[in-house]
This record gives C-alpha cells, sequence and structure tokens, in this order.
C-alpha cells in the first residue's frame, strides 16, 4: 500500500468521525394541545359555575370548615384509622404466616378466614358487630359440658367506637394478610438458604433479610389500605356511630338544613388528611425502595471499552483498510 493511500485513509475516517450530527425534529402533536386545552376551558368553566351556584352554600361552608364539632370530629376519625390499621397489621400478619404455613388445618382456617371477610361488605360487617351484643352478652371459655372455665363479660361490645375499630379492622386485617403474604414471598428464596447457612436464626433471617426486602412490596400497597381505611370510616353510620367526621357533619346539616355546604366541609377534611398520609407514604416508598431504581452511569470521561469507543476504534480500522 503506498504511502499516499495510507495518508487518505486517517483523512477519510476523521471526515467521518467530523460529521455534522443528525438534527432531531421535535413531533408535534396538535391533537394532544387541543385535548389539554379543551381540559382546561372545562376546568375553569365548572370552577367560575360552582362559586356563583347558591346550592352549594359557600358562607355556610366557610362558617363550618374550622368548626369546634368538625375539627374534633376528624380528630376521632383520624383515631379510627389509626387504631383500626395497627390492629389490622398485626392479624394481618399472623395469617400470612397460617397462609404459609405447612399444617393444612391452620392454612385452610386462615383461607377460610379471608373468604368470609372479603367476600362480604365492609357495612354488613358493621351491621352485624352493631348487633353482637344482642347476640352474644357474655360468652364461656372452658371445658365442654362443665362449669370449669371462664366466662367472658362482652359489655364493652356496647361501646360503639370500639365497635366500629373491631368491626373495621377485622375486615381490614383480610387485606393485610394477602399483601404481606405477597411481600414475604417476593423475596428469593435462596438468600433466606443463604442466611441459614451463615449461622442466622430464623428471627434474624426475618429481621436482617427477608423483611427488610419484602417491604419494598408491602409498602405502597399498605399506605393506599390506610387511605382507603380513613374514608372507609364513613360507614360507621352503621353501628351507629355519630361522632366521626361524616356523622357530625351529617348531623349538623340536619339542624341547618344545608347537606350540601357540609358535605364540602367534610369532603376538604378528607382531602386534608389523606393528602398528609400520601406524602408520608411517598417518603417511606423512598425509604425502603433505595438502590432499586434507574441505575444510571456517573458523570465523567468515557472510559475505554465503552460503545462510543468501540464504534472509533471500528471506524479507524475501516479507514485502515480502505
Amino acid at each position: 500500500m503506498s504511502s499516499s493511500d495510507t495518508q487518505a485513509a486517517p483523512s477519510a475516517a476523521s471526515q467521518h468521525e467530523e460529521a455534522e450530527p443528525i438534527k432531531a425534529v421535535k413531533l408535534r402533536h396538535p391533537w394532544r394541545i387541543i385535548l389539554a386545552v379543551v381540559l382546561v376551558l372545562l376546568l375553569v368553566w365548572f370552577i367560575t359555575d360552582a362559586l356563583h351556584r347558591e346550592a352549594y352554600g359557600w358562607p355556610y361552608v366557610a362558617k363550618f370548615i374550622f368548626d369546634r364539632r368538625i375539627s374534633a370530629a376528624a380528630l376521632v376519625t383520624l383515631e379510627l384509622t389509626v387504631l383500626s390499621m395497627v390492629i389490622a397489621i398485626i392479624l394481618g400478619l399472623i395469617l400470612a404466616v397460617m397462609r404459609m404455613s405447612p399444617n393444612p388445618v391452620v392454612k385452610y382456617i386462615a383461607w377460610l378466614y379471608l373468604w368470609i371477610f372479603r367476600g362480604t361488605p365492609v357495612y354488613v360487617q358493621l351491621v352485624f358487630w352493631g348487633l353482637f351484643s344482642l347476640i352474644y352478652k357474655n360468652i364461656f371459655v372452658g371445658v365442654p359440658f362443665t362449669d370449669i372455665g371462664l366466662n367472658l363479660d362482652l359489655g364493652f361490645m356496647t361501646n360503639t367506637f370500639i365497635i366500629a375499630v373491631v368491626g373495621l379492622s377485622l375486615n381490614e386485617a383480610a387485606y393485610m394478610a394477602e399483601i404481606v403474604r405477597a411481600g414475604l414471598l417476593s423475596v428469593d428464596q435462596g438468600q433466606e438458604e443463604a442466611a441459614t447457612a451463615l449461622g442466622m436464626s430464623w428471627g434474624q433471617t426475618m429481621r436482617r433479610i427477608v423483611v427488610p426486602q419484602a417491604m419494598r412490596v408491602i409498602i405502597p400497597p399498605t399506605g393506599n389500605e390506610v387511605i382507603s381505611m380513613l374514608k372507609t370510616t364513613s360507614l360507621v353510620a352503621a353501628i351507629p356511630l355519630t361522632t366521626d367526621l361524616y356523622g357530625v357533619s351529617r348531623d349538623i346539616s340536619a339542624v341547618t338544613f344545608t347537606p350540601i355546604p357540609l358535605l364540602i366541609v367534610a369532603s376538604c377534611w378528607y382531602l386534608l388528611v389523606t393528602s398528609i398520609l400520601m406524602i408520608g407514604q411517598y417518603y417511606l416508598e423512598k425509604r425502603y425502595s433505595r438502590g432499586v431504581g434507574d441505575r444510571r452511569p456517573p458523570e465523567g470521561p468515557k472510559q475505554p471499552g465503552t460503545i462510543t469507543e468501540t464504534v472509533k476504534t471500528m471506524r479507524n480500522a475501516e479507514g485502515g483498510q480502505a
């Protein structure tokens, strides 16, 4: 190969490398813009129309939005939510372990519980628990057909707040059991075997290996269940419990004959609390999903062996062979 060919090869390669980059033209989507404009106009129209409708009773909304009775009722609703979810999570964990048990009796008892409480409406369950004290005034726990045992008085089941907590938590436990079971099953069994090989006990394996990884799967739906529980507390009117947010707003509206403004007041409080819960859920998910998101390469000079370097090497080789 002559010297002129040798000089021509690098020049061709350099021209190839110095070629102008492709100018990408962004695609236009006029229908998306039109749809967005239409939606914004509809939203503005709805807000403007609602502000001028007397049926909404905005003066009454402003009057009762910070009423002490409403704020106290919101606190009762929050207490119902927290207590019911704590009990439901504990029962759900127990039921999840029972569902994964090799003992068929334990496994099918847990399945029967889930079948009943997930298959019947929560409103019907609350009505049943409200009538529970009429069916069972006391329960005898002991040896059958003898007087040896303990007689439990169920007088506490006449308290509507306790009935509401029992009804909501027992229903929610059925859903939490499946959430916890799905989270535990998402962890690879090989990690449990590796922990056992390292000499970890079952408790250490669950606490240090299984549960931290399962939380990535458990936390998001649990946060959704907490928000759902907050709204489900409005069904305790079936007991009836009238000290919750919906119950108090309904009682006030019955006196003032302003049902729509009081519904707006209750909705605003529900939105406020759910928004706070959603923020907490976001940070919990962020905490337990560390190291799982998109892994991007660090910024800096390109290292040998990258795709860019490989392409340049191939182009230089082609230029040298020309």
